[in-house]
């Protein structure tokens, strides 16, 4: 699979995530998958998505938005990520 291929996947699982159309246990799982292009990044990169993700699945454990892990923002974040570490590339 391409690079492009990969950050398009997960450009729609952001999407999907959004729309309720995927949860976040598989979302987070989809996105820790990714090893070609984690590999290709930068350290820092998987360090940064990882507590990312992290917070997003601690955040989920609740039944409304957290001041500490609000969705929104977490899923915010990862767009600005996706899009740096394509810039990256």
């Amino acid at each position: 699979m391409s690079q492009d291929q990969t950050f398009q996947i997960l450009h729609d699982s952001l999407n999907a995530v959004r729309e309720n159309k995927l949860g976040i246990t598989e979302f987070c799982q989809l996105w820790r998958s990714q090893s070609a292009l984690l590999s290709s990044l930068p350290s820092r990169y998987n360090e940064v998505m990882e507590d990312l993700l992290s917070r997003l699945e601690a955040g989920s454990l609740f039944t409304e938005e957290s001041c500490s892990f609000s969705q929104i923002d977490l899923l915010a974040t990862l767009d600005v990520w996706l899009e740096t570490a394509r810039q990256s590339q």
